[in-house]
């Protein structure tokens, strides 16, 4: 008997889709006019992986509440993504929220396949991979971008620092949800904030990043 109809579980599979579908949309409209021909082709590619995470997630939630997920098509989020990531608008902003989005979604899907609750039949397997490879390759211009002089590095930490606060509310939201925690979709004390705290401080320490 797989899982239906929890709530909590419901939000959390949507909140991931609207995301994964914000990036998607975001890489394509920004990616397009990147700083250079290989950014272009790899927002491009991973628009269409994000866009593809989206559908399996949103599938996913449908399913949860006993629909027919496949049928369904999605034209617009739900109403839970991030509003830094919707507000995104330039390649900086872009940059910052792959990389904080998927920091925060990696640590969800990473703690509830720790939790090996069998009733779930969840989709993370087709999109684990994929979602490491984004984390590189952001993470790898979040480093370009604090090590460039003038505003970019400025800018950088500011963007990172907008999404990462509305991040940090939701793994706040899921690391205390008694739902979720009760039928042991994520194990208590799963230290998803410290994590996520951990993994973005790294990234903007001078041990990291050295300016040239």
């Amino acid at each position: 008997m797989r899982i239906v109809n929890n709530v909590s579980l419901i939000e959390l599979a949507e909140t991931i889709a609207d995301n994964k579908f914000i990036l998607g949309d975001r890489l394509v409209e920004i990616g397009i006019s990147g700083p250079n021909l290989e950014a272009t082709l790899s927002s491009i590619a991973m628009a269409q992986a994000e866009l593809g995470h989206a559908r399996l997630m949103y599938k996913w939630a449908n399913e949860l509440q006993g629909i027919n997920g496949s049928k369904i098509e999605i034209k617009n989020q739900t109403g839970k993504a991030f509003p830094a990531a919707v507000n995104t608008n330039n390649w900086i902003s872009l940059i910052a929220g792959v990389y904080a989005v998927n920091v925060a979604v990696n640590l969800v899907i990473n703690a509830i396949i720790l939790a090996e609750n069998p009733e779930l039949n969840a989709p993370f397997s087709k999109m684990l991979k994929e979602q490491e490879e984004h984390l590189l390759y952001s993470r790898s211009w979040c480093k370009q971008l604090l090590n460039d002089r003038g505003a970019v590095p400025k800018t950088l930490k500011e963007e990172l620092e907008k999404v990462s606060q509305e991040a940090l509310q939701w793994l706040i939201h899921v690391e205390n949800d008694n739902l979720l925690t009760s039928e042991k979709i994520i194990l208590k004390n799963s230290n998803l904030v410290n994590a996520y705290k951990e993994t973005i401080e790294k990234l903007t320490t001078l041990e990291d990043v050295q300016h040239v």
